[in-house]
């Protein structure tokens, strides 16, 4: 008599994909709380995708499984998934990280939703003044280069904060950024530096960066937000911004011949619906302007609304100002 054994580890993948997709809608169903006609790109110069991070309370605080995020995505209106790698941490710890991946894979293609990129954090710093600290930073970014690949995706985001000496970091982020992106090459895998604190929140000297690794898959993620360069607490990458990058939408300007993918950002809105601290219009005439045609990523970060709420409004809030576009 012929047996299958089912190894572990696809049974667990398949599990996931059962009990985690058919959970998902049945949550879902219990936030909706009417019949509305879900937003729609056609017709804009981009595609929507979604930054998980905007998803990140339903992860931390609700304790919700994060792979509802196709389903949670699609339901909404996007058509491209940005991942998260920290909110992972706990399922690549039970179940292992190829699992995860695998588990990804499978569900996006289930939901029809197409993968973009993965937000990497948490795996060191690729502009670490300390070589030994930042080539392992680049040996701990590879299975994540590795991933992005099997998912489909075209790029990683990178941290490159290592540290706020602008004399030293020109030299630490440019090495960093090239043996990640030496790797990142055969795998057909872009690397992004997205303005994200510290010296990366300046533009002048990201690009100058950027244009010094000179490598055709290292690129740029503009965010519309985080344009914070230095901390109250100088060692510290959060917590209150002591001096801002003066003009966030010239910062974008000069990062977009090296974009790659875009984050529109969101914190709050006032009563017509527009985001209370960046002209949606003004940026995203710049990003027009700079002839992309990519995926825009929602990334709502605010308090004040729910997340999916935060979500749709920050959505709605793109569309409506690309139709005021010249």
């Amino acid at each position: 008599m012929n047996s299958t054994i089912i190894p572990k580890s696809i049974f667990i993948a398949l599990l996931i994909l059962g009990v985690s997709i058919s959970s998902c809608k049945t949550d879902e169903k219990k936030q909706a709380t009417s019949s509305v006609k879900v937003s729609s790109d056609e017709g804009v110069f981009f595609k929507l995708s979604l930054a998980q991070w905007s998803l990140h309370k339903y992860v931390e605080d609700d304790k919700k499984s994060p792979f509802h995020f196709a389903s949670q995505a699609k339901e909404m209106g996007f058509k491209g998934l940005e991942y998260v790698s920290q909110l992972y941490k706990h399922e690549i710890e039970e179940l292992g990280f190829n699992v995860v991946i695998d588990s990804l894979n499978k569900i996006s293609k289930k939901e029809s939703m197409q993968n973009i990129l993965i937000m990497v954090d948490d795996e060191g710093d690729l502009a670490d003044p300390d070589e030994n600290k930042r080539n392992q930073a680049v040996e701990n970014h590879k299975k994540w280069v590795d991933a992005a690949s099997k998912l489909g995706c075209h790029s990683i985001r990178v941290n490159t904060f290592g540290t706020n000496d602008p004399e030293i970091w020109k030299t630490t982020v440019v090495d960093g950024l090239r043996k990640l992106s030496v790797y990142a090459a055969t795998k057909n895998i872009n690397v992004l530096c997205e303005n994200h604190g510290w010296l990366s929140s300046n533009p002048v000297e990201l690009m100058k960066a950027i244009n010094e690794v000179n490598m055709e898959n290292c690129g740029t993620l503009p965010d519309f937000g985080n344009w914070c360069v230095k901390r109250a607490d100088v060692n510290e990458k959060w917590g209150d911004c002591a001096e801002v990058y003066p003009d966030k939408y010239e910062g974008t300007k000069m990062m977009m011949p090296a974009a790659m993918a875009v984050s529109a950002k969101s914190y709050d809105f006032d009563e017509a619906g527009n985001e209370t601290t960046i002209d949606y219009i003004k940026m995203l005439q710049i990003v027009k302007d700079a002839e992309y045609t990519g995926f825009i990523g929602v990334e709502y970060e605010g308090d004040r609304l729910n997340e999916r709420d935060g979500i749709k409004a920050t959505r709605d809030l793109l569309l409506k100002s690309a139709s005021n576009l010249k």
